[in-house]
C-alpha cells in the first residue's frame, strides 16, 4: 500500500512544471523519487562462531605488536615469545603458524545412574525467577606439531560461540616447548621427546612427564595425547596423582609440565 502511494504522489507531482512548484514540494519529490530509486540495503551480519579463512590483506590490527606483523618486521612467532610479549590478536598467530586444533572432551552427556559417555560441552545452569538459564564451556588446543601448543576455554549459551571463544583464547595462550631426544634406551637424534622429567599440578592432579624412547608411543590418558600430538611430542611415559577424572585439572596440569621443558639443564 505505502509503495502505490508513493507512486501516486510522484505522477500527481510530475504533472506540474518544476515552476509551479514551491521549494517545499520540490524537497517532497526528491525524498520519494530516492525512496523509489535507491532501495534500502539489506544488511548481513556475520555470526561469530562462523568459519572464515585468514587473510592478511583484511586484517586491520590494533596493537603495536600486530602492526610489526603484519608489516613483515617479525616473520617468526619465535621471536614474540623468546621476548615475552603478550600476544593480544588471534590473527598474529594465525599469520606465522599453520595451527591444527582439537577440542578437549571435559563434559559427560546424560545417561543412566551416571553412565552418560564423554562430550566436548560442559553445561551448567542457574535457577532465576524466569527458570533454569543453561551455559555451555569449551576447551579447545591448538598447536603446529612442532613444538607449539596453547589451550584455552570459552563460555557462552551456545555451543558454538563457546567453541569459537575456546579456539581463540588458545591461540592467545600458545607457548614454545623444547624436544629432544634423550631416553637412555634411544640414541636418534630426532627430538620425539621432552629433554628431561618434568612434574605439573593442577588442583589436586598432578602429573609427572618422563621421556621415552623411540616407538614407546604416548603412554599417557586418551584427552592428554591430544595435547601433545600437537605439541609434537611422539614418545613419552606418565605418572599421575590424584583426582585425574577433573579432565580440565589434568589438561592444565600438563600445560603446566610443558612450560617446564624450557628451561636450561643446569636449572632443573
Amino acid at each position: 500500500m505505502a509503495e502505490l502511494k508513493t507512486e501516486s504522489i510522484k505522477d500527481e507531482y510530475a504533472e506540474k512544471p518544476e515552476e509551479i512548484l514551491n521549494e517545499k514540494d520540490l524537497n517532497e519529490l526528491k525524498i520519494i523519487e530516492k525512496e523509489i530509486k535507491v532501495p534500502a540495503e539489506t544488511k548481513t551480519y556475520k555470526k561469530p562462531w562462523e568459519k572464515e579463512v585468514f587473510s592478511m590483506e583484511a586484517w586491520n590490527p590494533k596493537t603495536k605488536l600486530g602492526k610489526r606483523v603484519k608489516d613483515g618486521k617479525i616473520k617468526s612467532i619465535d621471536e614474540i615469545l623468546d621476548k615475552n610479549e603478550k600476544i593480544l590478536e588471534h590473527e598474529i598467530v594465525d599469520s606465522l603458524l599453520s595451527l591444527k586444533k582439537d577440542l578437549i572432551l571435559i563434559g559427560q552427556a546424560k545417561g543412566k545412574f551416571g553412565g552418560g559417555k564423554r562430550r566436548a560441552w560442559k553445561q551448567t545452569q542457574r535457577k532465576t525467577e524466569e527458570g533454569n538459564v543453561l551455559k555451555f564451556s569449551a576447551m579447545s588446543v591448538v598447536g603446529d606439531e612442532k613444538g607449539h601448543v596453547g589451550i584455552g576455554r570459552g563460555n557462552s549459551i551456545e555451543t558454538l560461540p563457546a567453541r569459537a571463544k575456546a579456539e581463540i583464547n588458545a591461540k592467545l595462550n600458545i607457548f614454545k616447548i623444547t624436544r629432544k631426544c634423550s631416553a637412555f634406551e634411544c640414541e636418534c637424534s630426532e627430538p620425539h621427546t621432552i629433554p628431561f622429567k618434568v612434574s605439573g599440578k593442577s588442583g589436586s592432579v598432578g602429573i609427572k612427564l618422563i621421556p621415552a624412547p623411540q616407538g614407546t608411543g604416548l603412554v599417557v590418558a586418551n584427552e592428554l595425547k591430544k595435547v601433545l600430538m600437537l605439541a609434537g611430542i611422539k614418545d613419552i611415559y606418565s605418572k599421575t596423582s590424584g583426582k585425574t577424572k577433573t579432565t580440565m585439572n589434568l589438561v592444565k596440569a600438563c600445560i603446566d609440565a610443558l612450560k617446564k621443558t624450557n628451561r636450561s639443564l643446569k636449572q632443573k
